[in-house]
């Protein structure tokens, strides 16, 4: 089973990861659309660490680096992926706190995007706020940022998955491959 992983080559992997940003951004906008879930500031932050994953694996589906070089596509959607995996984090456990221990609401986004400095805003919406903290949604008995946070774990794995592959290509020279 890990031979046949390790023979998927860096266009399969990428191509892995960017259809389940796809996924988690189609889910997204269903649920703002459709539903009218209003997203708070940090599900917005999460949305924007999915893209910045697709970013990322993109050009890897088209680049398709032999050896160890695909590696680097590995390590930034890690790094992306981690980042969500973090926001997501974040978001469960002010969903987690008790009622009095929730931080008041705070304006919006937009407004504290046009009167804050940007380190300012990334401060003041990973601090939380009472939006951020209610929940919306549960389904299979997991809250939205639970199912965020699944996604980016996917995708952490994937990115992992395509290091290893990557370097285990670049110690044996080209193989059957897959994808």
């Amino acid at each position: 089973m890990i031979d046949k992983l390790s023979r998927i080559i860096c266009r399969g992997w990428c191509l892995l990861g960017v259809l389940i940003c796809i996924l988690m951004m189609a889910v997204a906008l269903l649920l703002e659309h459709l539903w009218g879930l209003e997203p708070c500031p940090l599900c917005i932050f999460q949305r924007i660490a999915v893209i910045a994953t697709f970013l990322v694996l993109l050009p890897g589906i088209f680049h398709n680096p032999k050896g160890k070089a695909g590696a680097v596509y590995g390590v930034g959607a890690l790094i992306t992926s981690g980042a969500g995996i973090a926001l997501a984090g974040r978001h469960l456990w002010l969903q987690s706190l008790p009622p009095d221990a929730v931080p008041s609401c705070g304006p919006g986004l937009d407004y504290m995007l046009e009167v804050l400095p940007f380190w300012g805003v990334i401060s003041q919406v990973l601090s939380g706020s009472g939006e951020c903290a209610e929940i919306h949604g549960i389904w299979l008995g997991i809250t939205l940022p639970g199912w965020t946070m699944m996604g980016f774990a996917v995708l952490a794995l994937i990115s992992i998955a395509l290091i290893l592959s990557s370097l285990r290509r670049g110690r044996r020279g080209p193989s059957k491959r897959l994808l």
